[in-house]
């Protein structure tokens, strides 16, 4: 979807298609039948934005076959569909139980994640509706904390100047985000100011996760008061809540709900409890209020009395777009745990994702009318 703020920038409504498991060019394209042309209709809007995920394996394919990207192209545009970000974080098997932590991986230290990134780049240039300014590529903020050494930095640092480097060869432009995140070589603000104020921000900036904003118990105007200072761009914004219990002692078996085997939930609290796990935090110190890297639907609460972090994702939007000028343009809704319940009961069936997904977007869309931007009247030609 598309809304035009008052200083005359379009900003691009979104949600990430990584709530999707298919890695293959064949399973994204039936995505679109499946989920993506029903959520647009539920929407009642004649163009939906995709923050389209592309594993590495169908992107190294694509790239390798032009006929596939025209052809992944024309499917989205016949729908109703446009794509102008992609997330570029996880490289592979998202979604199917792996080893907790993989999705880190290969990080910014490794020439596979260079390139997966610069075909995503290279796929995007081509995907882009013409009239898009310019598309955005996330990926995960250079590496997990550990292990991490001048060796490390100096190797990513490299790969960053040949990034920077080759994206300023594209017809089109395209920035890269990176995107902090709790437990993190970058985790916070404060991290991403100092790691990217020296890189090449006309192509690189971060991606400014709201879940993980809230996790870092950051304050948004704060943060992007000090992002501007930096000199470093808000390439892109994931639209995201995380979960937040106020008394984890007195929450704990509910908050046991949300242990499951797939990904590391982080667990941040107030007064400075900091583990990589919700289990591990359960295991200690409960005197504090927490909050957990698990991303929640923007627009219902989490099972009581937990709540979601949506207070510091309004707060966040009215600075991202709510003043005179719109400091990002790319608002990409991110909920990839809609497709499990707590304790991965069960997976959602089809219709109750397209509900969901479709009624979290809505919401989404109205924030974004309160804070004053107008909707557009895109003319598709399907």
């Amino acid at each position: 979807m598309r809304l035009r703020h008052r200083d005359g920038q379009t900003v691009h409504l979104s949600y990430c298609t990584n709530v999707h498991a298919a890695e293959e060019l064949d399973g994204i394209i039936e995505q679109l039948d499946t989920y993506a042309l029903p959520i647009r209709e539920k929407l009642g809007t004649n163009v939906l934005g995709l923050g389209l995920w592309i594993a590495a394996p169908a992107a190294s394919e694509l790239v390798s076959d032009s006929a596939k990207i025209e052809r992944l192209r024309r499917e989205i545009a016949t729908r109703g569909l446009e794509v102008v970000t992609l997330n570029g974080f996880p490289y592979a098997a998202f979604q199917q139980p792996v080893v907790k932590g993989a999705v880190y991986e290969p990080d910014w230290t490794t020439p596979a994640r260079l390139t997966y990134t610069l075909n995503l780049a290279r796929i995007l240039e081509r995907l882009m509706p013409e009239d898009a300014v310019r598309g955005s590529v996330s990926t995960l903020p250079l590496a997990w904390r550990t292990p991490w050494d001048d060796e490390r930095r100096d190797a990513c640092r490299r790969s960053m100047d040949v990034l920077a480097s080759e994206l300023g060869r594209l017809d089109r432009t395209v920035r890269v985000a990176f995107e902090p995140e709790p437990g993190c070589v970058v985790e916070n603000t404060t991290q991403a100011a100092e790691m990217f104020r020296d890189a090449d921000t006309e192509r690189l900036g971060v991606c400014l996760d709201l879940a993980h904003l809230a996790c870092a118990w950051e304050d948004p105007a704060a943060a992007l008061q000090r992002l501007r200072e930096a000199g470093v761009p808000v390439v892109k914004t994931q639209v995201s809540a995380a979960l937040a219990s106020d008394d984890p002692e007195r929450d704990a078996e509910v908050l046991a709900q949300y242990v499951e085997p797939r990904f590391l939930h982080q667990t941040r609290g107030r007064a400075g409890l900091s583990t990589d796990d919700l289990d591990d935090a359960l295991a200690g110190d409960r005197g504090q209020p927490w909050r957990i890297h698990y991303h929640v639907p923007i627009h219902a609460q989490p099972v009581p009395p937990l709540r979601a972090t949506t207070g510091v994702l309004r707060d966040a939007l009215r600075v991202l777009v709510g003043g005179a000028t719109a400091e990002c343009d790319h608002l990409d809704v991110e909920t990839y745990t809609w497709n499990v319940l707590p304790e991965g009961s069960r997976p959602r069936d089809p219709a109750e994702l397209v509900a969901g997904i479709a009624a979290e977007l809505d919401h989404a869309r109205g924030l974004l009318d309160e804070l004053n931007l107008n909707r557009e009247k895109v003319t598709w030609q399907g």
